[in-house]
């Protein structure tokens, strides 16, 4: 486990420029792996989990081509039967997987110990009712997928909660399915696999909260270019906005409209952020992120028709308004439980480390308006990256150095996170 040790913040760049969408670069070579042709990807997310859906795809016998600037995709059917197929600590390559591989390969799925720990009947009982054999492990990994003859079926599914992993692993599987799929959701959710459905050649159409493919074969994309992870421009975001100085850029940052509830939170509570010079590339719109500082916050709430879209960003929206000293309410938000950590119980225990006064709820958290905080010494993520990057927000923005227990899970989504950090803020690495 190692220990990151960030000091005070010294300087204030400019202009930041985050790592690629991770939940894009995972559609990416998926996808790709399956499409006719090869796919040039550019702008992969590099972090662990995204290198974990590489080595599971390579391990199913799909042709990567992987240097500094891109990664080479050449598609193809892929391995009838293999072995186990590692998932490292990533729940969207096991649950994506589970749908891509339904009724064609007979292989184990697994992962690490807190991968082990996660929920994957959600997934597995809707592909069963596609025809898929797929046996759990008491609800969650290993996962036992059993290539069969008979073939897969297309359903009309209602998820019972809003889930872009859900919906994208039965549209995975619909591609191959006899008939149409179609999968309705109570809410929406994030729409990357359907947009690179759509690229691909997919026959995919959606309407209001309901998405229909037909089977079909996909074709490759020349150059696919991913944008910046607003999950992780949101870190940067939050220090600029509370900072004295005037402002600063992220460029091209993803901000696809499925992806950025967490935008429209910020902005409810005062945050002053436009966006620039937004084009549309690879059929994922991007900008540059201009926030201004000096931010004097207001109160929200967010309910389930919000939590859907700003999954991710509920530990730093909640730092934000601790940090601004203002009341904010997240309810409906009962996934964050079965998250890499217990992340409503880790949230609020960390916000609680820096003096906050929070209550964690069944389904949510409550940051109550008005207390002062300070940094204290050292704090742990719990092995949860996003709790380790709210840490690093909060210190900074109060100017504080920290020392950040059990820091490698920070490089799960963010990749040299600390030099980053170092140079977008001046805080040395010790």
């Amino acid at each position: 486990m190692s220990v990151l040790r960030l000091g005070a913040p010294t300087a204030f760049g400019e202009s930041i420029r985050v790592p690629g969408d991770k939940s894009i670069s995972h559609r990416a070579v998926m996808l790709a792996a399956t499409a006719r042709g090869t796919t040039t990807i550019r702008g992969l997310n590099r972090g662990e989990d995204v290198a974990a859906t590489i080595g599971a795809v390579r391990s199913l016998g799909v042709a990567i081509e992987d240097s500094v600037e891109t990664v080479r995709v050449t598609g193809g059917s892929l391995a009838r039967e293999t072995g186990v197929v590692d998932c490292g600590n990533s729940g969207t390559t096991m649950r994506l997987l589970m749908g891509l591989l339904a009724g064609r390969t007979t292989c184990t799925l697994d992962g690490d110990a807190s991968l082990r720990r996660r929920p994957m009947d959600r997934v597995a009982k809707p592909l069963g009712s596609m025809g898929a054999a797929i046996e759990t492990s008491s609800g969650t990994p290993p996962i036992r997928i059993t290539r069969g003859d008979a073939g897969l079926r297309g359903i009309d599914y209602l998820l019972p909660v809003a889930s872009a992993q859900v919906k994208s692993a039965l549209l995975l599987a619909g591609l191959r399915a006899e008939g149409a799929t179609t999968v309705r959701s109570p809410h929406a959710s994030r729409d990357h696999t359907e947009r690179m459905l759509a690229a691909m050649g997919g026959r995919i159409e959606s309407a209001h909260d309901a998405v229909r493919i037909e089977p079909g074969e996909l074709t490759a994309i020349e150059n696919l270019v991913i944008p910046g992870d607003f999950s992780a421009a949101v870190y940067f975001m939050i220090v600029v906005a509370m900072s004295v100085h005037s402002g600063a850029g992220l460029v091209d940052v993803g901000v696809n409209p499925t992806r950025i509830a967490a935008l429209d939170v910020m902005r409810r509570m005062g945050v002053q952020i436009a966006a620039r010079d937004e084009v549309d590339i690879s059929n994922e719109p991007r900008a540059r992120l201009f926030v201004n500082g000096g931010t004097a916050l207001r109160s929200a709430h967010i309910g389930a028709a919000d939590v859907a879209n700003s999954i991710d960003e509920i530990p730093a929206l909640c730092a934000l308004a601790a940090l601004g000293g203002v009341g904010f309410e997240v309810r409906g938000a009962r996934e964050l439980r079965v998250k890499e950590s217990d992340r409503i119980a880790a949230t609020a225990g960390l916000l609680r480390a820096f003096g906050g006064r929070v209550d964690d709820l069944e389904d949510g958290l409550i940051v109550h308006e008005g207390r002062s905080l300070r940094a204290p010494a050292r704090v742990t993520t719990l092995g949860d990256h996003r709790i380790g990057l709210t840490a690093a927000t909060l210190a900074t923005t109060l100017g504080s150095p920290i020392e950040i227990d059990d820091a490698d899970c920070i490089a799960t989504s963010f990749p040299d996170f600390a030099a980053t950090w170092s140079a977008a803020f001046g805080c040395p690495l010790n």
